[in-house]
Formats: structure tokens, C-alpha cells, sequence
């Protein structure tokens, strides 16, 4: 069988990876749009989440305004004509990390204004072999009133709590984003860190999709050659 022509399978490099036709280093203003593109989706996913958790906006703390500053990025992407497998990455990259947002934005609200009190453990659910098919083990509590929390907790409740133990959680002073359990070793942090992985691979990949999608600029005709030549 004869060899694919150069020509078609740089057509294909181009239209999967991005043709990146520059030689050497990325030209500078182009590298500075693309990370100021890849930086800026970032921060305004991350800040609507928190800014939602913080004033009680659900469709911001939810993740819904997020979902569509990535799908202004990935049209972006696709107007400039990036490669289409780092257009389908990154996409993938920005809803995973929409979906992470939420919790570490009620995280982060519960660090900073968050309280610590004792309740009761009503009842206990969950645990190996579950209906719902997850090892985690629920707990019904209520407060020092008696009046029952309408959230279950899991963070602080294990195989041998028991109905009566007296668990921690801390609760929002606003009540303005749900109660979490406390327990050892855990840092109401944590989850906003794991979400630095997922926001640095989405900025590092939108980065390389716009600077792989560099054209450059190729007149329409080539020059006209005198009569007499």
C-alpha cells in the first residue's frame, strides 16, 4: 500500500493536536493570551463557587454559572480551530472540575466562619453491604434542643457509633451552606487543595490548545509575475 502523502497527515496532525506553526518557542503575546485565557476560566469557575457558597446563591454555589464559563472557553477553543483532542480534554477536565467546586467551596466557608458544637446521634445507617451500596456509615443527629439536623453526617460517624453518642460538626453561623462532621486529621481545606490538581491540569491544557492553534497568515494568491518575465 502506498505511504499516506505528507500533506494529508500533517492535515490530520494539525486538525487532532493543532497545527502550531511557529518554530522554536511560542510567540510571547500569544502565550500570554493563552494563559490568561486558561487562568481567568479557572478563577471564575473557582470564585462563583465560593462566592455562591458564601452568600447562599445556589446557582452559583451549584456549579451552573462554571459550567458555562467552560463552554465559552471550549468555543473559543473551537473558533480558533485548536486541535480537537485537546478540545475534548480540556471539556472533560472543566466538568470534573465544576463538579469538585461545590464542596470545596462549602469548605471553605465552613473555614471561615464556620462553628463547632456538639450534637447527638439519633440513628445510624449505611456501612458494608448498604443499599445504597456505599461503605460510609450515616448519621441522623440532632442538636443539644432536640431539634433533628435535616442533613445526615458521615465525617465522624463510624462502625461503632451508636445512637446516643454525642459527635462534632460544624455548622455555617449564617446557615447559609449545610453542616459537615469533624474528625481527626481531616482539614475543612483539604478539599479545596485536591481541587488545585484538577484546576491546574484544565489551565495547563486550555494553555496548550490555544498556543498549538497558531496559524500563520498565508495570502490569498501568491504574487503576480510581470508580463515580461
Amino acid at each position: 500500500m502506498a505511504a499516506p502523502e505528507p500533506d494529508l497527515m500533517a492535515y490530520l496532525r494539525g486538525t487532532v493536536w493543532g497545527p502550531a506553526e511557529f518554530v522554536g518557542l511560542p510567540p510571547r503575546r500569544l502565550t500570554g493570551r493563552a494563559v490568561l485565557a486558561g487562568c481567568a476560566t479557572v478563577g471564575a469557575v473557582i470564585g462563583c463557587a465560593v462566592a455562591g457558597a458564601w452568600y447562599g446563591v445556589s446557582w452559583l454555589a451549584d456549579g451552573e454559572a462554571g459550567l458555562v464559563y467552560v463552554a465559552l472557553l471550549v468555543l473559543h477553543l473551537c473558533v480558533r480551530r485548536a486541535g480537537r483532542a485537546l478540545v475534548g480534554v480540556a471539556a472533560v477536565l472543566g466538568v470534573c472540575l465544576v463538579l469538585q467546586t461545590p464542596q470545596a467551596a462549602v469548605g471553605f466557608v465552613l473555614a471561615e466562619r464556620g462553628r463547632v458544637e456538639s450534637v447527638v446521634v439519633t440513628s445510624v445507617e449505611g456501612g458494608p453491604g448498604a443499599v445504597s451500596g456505599h461503605d460510609r456509615y450515616l448519621c441522623s443527629v440532632a442538636d443539644e434542643d432536640g431539634v433533628p439536623l435535616n442533613v445526615r453526617i458521615w465525617r465522624g460517624c463510624g462502625q461503632a457509633t451508636r445512637p446516643g453518642d454525642a459527635i462534632a460538626v460544624v455548622y455555617d453561623v449564617k446557615g447559609r451552606v449545610p453542616p459537615r462532621g469533624v474528625e481527626a486529621g481531616f482539614s475543612l481545606l483539604d478539599s479545596l487543595r485536591e481541587l488545585g490538581g484538577w484546576a491546574a491540569a484544565f489551565a495547563v491544557v486550555s494553555v496548550v490548545a490555544v498556543v498549538r492553534s497558531h496559524r500563520l497568515s498565508v495570502p490569498a494568491s501568491g504574487p503576480k509575475l510581470g508580463s515580461g518575465s
